[in-house]
């Protein structure tokens, strides 16, 4: 078997269906790596542009989400659970219409995603809900006489009283 022969590319799951038939054409090295140099830019300028897009499509798929949970919140008054459900419905239903297919099938997503969206949502908006409240209880509080250092807080306090008194 040739290095970088037909027989061994075709082996190779990596190399393209594209170079593997091109490599056996001719016995050029350099014709060989170039060909090869071209497949692998081919593969990394696809690779980045699926990686680009995907990124958009989840950065605006989230903000569509964390937009409409901010309306709601502000809309109701209250933040609650069901903020997150009614954001994560519209925004799968949403992102369901805007799917390509004809129009049974789009009806079909956004039907399913705003089911699956106040699903999935339900139970991450309850335990968001429960760390929340969880961060905002008043922690024990520390005291000069348990031999703990002051916080930042006490000394900003002090400082602030220092600057009123001038």
């Amino acid at each position: 078997m040739l290095y970088g022969g037909m027989k061994e590319a075709s082996a190779s799951v990596s190399k393209d269906a594209e170079v593997t038939l091109k490599l056996g054409s001719t016995s050029d090295k350099r014709e060989q790596y170039r060909l090869m140099r071209d497949a692998m830019e081919k593969r990394f300028i696809r690779i980045t542009r699926g990686s680009i897009v995907g990124g958009v499509r989840l950065g605006v798929f989230s903000a569509t989400f964390y937009g409409l949970q901010n309306i709601l919140a502000d809309k109701r008054g209250v933040h609650d659970v069901y903020n997150v459900v009614g954001a994560g419905s519209a925004t799968t239903a949403t992102f369901g219409l805007i799917m390509p297919g004809s129009l049974a099938w789009r009806g079909r997503n956004v039907l399913l995603g705003s089911v699956l969206g106040a699903a999935f949502c339900f139970p991450l908006g309850w335990l968001h809900l429960k760390l929340v409240e969880k961060a905002n209880e008043k922690g024990p509080v520390l005291t000069e006489s348990n031999n703990a250092k002051p916080s930042v807080g006490a000394a900003i306090k002090g400082l602030g009283g220092n600057t009123n008194d001038q």
